[in-house]
């Protein structure tokens, strides 16, 4: 049966964070506030784990998942190159509201989708997500709805759309941003904007020293 865990104290807190850790170790189901909208997740590494998500979500393996990470370390363990583009990406906006296509590390034994050897990553500027991430490592997380529906900006309209696919809810109040993150991809070898976000193409284009435009030629 699943819970929704309130984050707003410290008591209530650790209790929910101890379920949901617990809970992604058995390789089950948990949606997290995030700095954009409520995220559903699980491990990164758990297979049969990412393809419930998928099909909590009513997906297929064509919009692969997602990962958010914990640290801005953790990124080199996932990555089949660490260039200076990525590098300058991470220390301008980690955590935050900005995700990177990368080639991934090719001896991961994830499968998170149709990647084509590529990964999404994000470290989210939220600090139960982080803490967290700090605990269970990597997680596969998509937002917290049914695809082609709204993403959740809270834990109940998550628990609405996902019901007892999902084992713990862990609530910290309405999300604070409610954009989905800008993509970055960083594998065609000029950078590109797949989406533009919570962070807006100006500001990536000054940190990488690009004209805004062209990263925006894809979108």
């Amino acid at each position: 049966m699943s819970r929704i865990f309130d984050c707003s104290t410290e008591k209530t807190l650790e209790s929910g964070l101890t379920a949901a850790t617990d809970s992604v170790s058995a390789g089950r189901l948990v949606v997290m506030p995030t700095d954009t909208v409520y995220g559903i997740g699980c491990d990164a590494f758990n297979n049969t784990a990412v393809e419930s998500l998928l099909r909590a979500k009513n997906r297929g393996p064509d919009m692969p998942v997602p990962v958010l990470v914990g640290s801005w370390t953790t990124i080199e363990g996932l990555v089949r190159e660490h260039t200076a583009h990525s590098r300058a990406l991470v220390e301008a906006f980690w955590p935050g509201g900005l995700s990177i296509v990368v080639h991934q590390a090719p001896s991961l034994p994830w499968n998170l989708g149709d990647t084509r050897g590529t990964v999404m990553l994000r470290m989210p500027m939220h600090p139960v997500a982080i803490e967290l991430l700090r605990r269970t490592g990597p997680m596969a997380v998509s937002s917290a709805n049914i695809s082609g529906q709204d993403p959740a900006l809270s834990a109940v309209r998550a628990k609405q759309q996902l019901g007892e696919n999902v084992s713990v809810y862990l609530d910290a109040g309405q999300a604070t941003i409610g954009t989905a993150s800008t993509i970055v991809d960083l594998t065609q070898g000029a950078p590109l904007i797949l989406r533009e976000g919570a962070i807006g193409a100006d500001r990536v284009g000054e940190v990488l020293g690009v004209d805004p435009e062209t990263l925006r030629r894809s979108v």
